[in-house]
């Protein structure tokens, strides 16, 4: 009988490491059914016409400086100082009193010169807005378009 056991014993263990490899093979192979619907990396930037649209309101300024920012945990926060522009559309506020502080939740790529300021009414960040004086953000997928001087 004893004999029996230790002949069969190997042939019982490469029966079973075989059948475990033939599992290791079914789990790697995996089948994505949302794979032409994810788009990873790439984020939608709106054009000019499209950004004006959407905005409560648009200022051309020049000098927009970082006042504050915050990140770490959480949502990063960064918070813009507008001293002096020239409203070109308003949905809101028909007067409004430079300096002006506005929150984004990216970091703006800011150019020399006149830019374009697209802005939203600002949603949530309750406490920020009262500590700061804020009422605008930043529009989301705006990118930052300088003003283009005509002859």
């Amino acid at each position: 009988m004893k004999s029996r056991l230790l002949y069969s014993l190997p042939v019982l263990l490469m029966t079973f490491s075989i059948s475990c490899e033939d599992k290791k093979l079914q789990n790697e192979h995996s089948i994505d059914l949302f794979a032409d619907e994810r788009q990873e990396g790439k984020a939608y930037i709106m054009n000019e016409q499209e950004c004006f649209d959407a905005s409560d309101m648009v200022l051309s300024a020049s000098d927009i400086k970082l006042v504050d920012s915050s990140s770490g945990r959480g949502q990063s926060v960064f918070i813009y100082k507008i001293p002096f522009g020239q409203v070109l559309k308003t949905t809101r506020d028909s007067i409004v009193n430079f300096p002006v502080q506005i929150l984004s939740n990216q970091r703006l790529k800011l150019k020399t010169g006149e830019m374009y300021v697209y802005l939203k009414k600002l949603n949530g960040y309750r406490f920020i807005a009262k500590e700061k004086h804020l009422k605008y953000q930043w529009l989301k997928a705006a990118p930052v378009y300088s003003v283009k001087k005509e002859n």
